[in-house]
């Protein structure tokens, strides 16, 4: 054995390249096509995809979720505890006379409310 012939311990087995042919076929473990198979691939940041769903013209009329309010019907105002503000609709019956102020009420809903005896304001 000659100095030259000489090998470390760690140099045993040879590094395996990923992406070259070879024993693992034409792939060599990538998978087939597509962005995560290519060398040097960058998935682009969600919020790009969420920019682009955003229109382009300005002045655009699309109506927020936050102006919409809950609704409830007239049969359910004597369960309903009013903690924030909400619309009240026509249908059902009123069995009590209630006092509504402040609140958006439907025509059918102020005519069942006002003949059981309320006041709606």
């Amino acid at each position: 054995m000659l100095l030259h012939e000489i090998r470390s311990t760690s140099e045993k087995y040879p590094k395996n390249r990923v992406g070259r042919g070879g024993k693992r076929g034409t792939t060599s473990g990538k998978g087939q096509k597509g962005q995560k198979s290519r060398s040097g691939h960058r998935i682009r940041p969600a919020e790009r995809d969420l920019i682009q769903r955003l229109p382009k013209l300005r002045g655009y009329k699309n109506k927020s979720l936050k102006d919409r309010l809950p609704v409830i019907n007239v049969s359910d105002l004597e369960n309903f505890k009013f903690d924030r503000k909400v619309k009240i609709l026509g249908e059902g019956e009123v069995k009590k006379p209630f006092n509504i102020v402040g609140l958006p009420v439907s025509k059918t809903a102020k005519a069942k409310i006002e003949a059981a005896g309320g006041i709606v304001k």
